[in-house]
């Protein structure tokens, strides 16, 4: 099993379409056997999940993300845990104990107009005035 987490120094990057890197584990028999660094690119929400698909992930973990993104991991067979904060060593063992499930509250709504919102429990940083 291939378990990606979006990355940041560490940590679960809140924003999966804007995600720079994903932290790619390897898991045989509820272990960690292989832990690797995946750059993005400039790939966006939609190129991300074939990306992931491609390099044989079969479960992301993050914390914020869109409707579009949801369906692109689902049409490429990719598990999805939402809503996810913290260390991404942490939410992979976790996720490998049976600890951690998708949260709804990780749906992240980029395409209203105006306001600010968050994305995950940890927030994106996303502000629509910026755009």
């Amino acid at each position: 099993m291939k378990i990606a987490v979006t990355a940041e120094n560490g940590q679960i990057f809140q924003h999966f379409g804007k995600s720079k890197q994903f932290a790619i584990y390897e898991a045989e028999n509820s272990q960690v056997v292989r832990k690797q660094v995946l750059d993005a690119g400039e790939n966006g929400h939609g190129a991300l999940a074939g990306l992931l698909a491609a390099n044989g992930v079969t479960v992301l973990i993050c914390g914020g993300i869109g409707a579009g993104a949801r369906q692109a991991l689902a049409a490429n067979r990719i598990g999805l845990v939402a809503g996810a904060s913290g260390s991404t060593d942490d939410a992979v063992q976790a996720y490998l104990a049976g600890e951690l499930s998708d949260n709804p509250a990780g749906q992240c709504n980029h395409h209203h107009e105006g306001g600010e919102h968050t994305c995950g429990t940890g927030g994106c940083g996303h502000h629509h005035a910026a755009e």
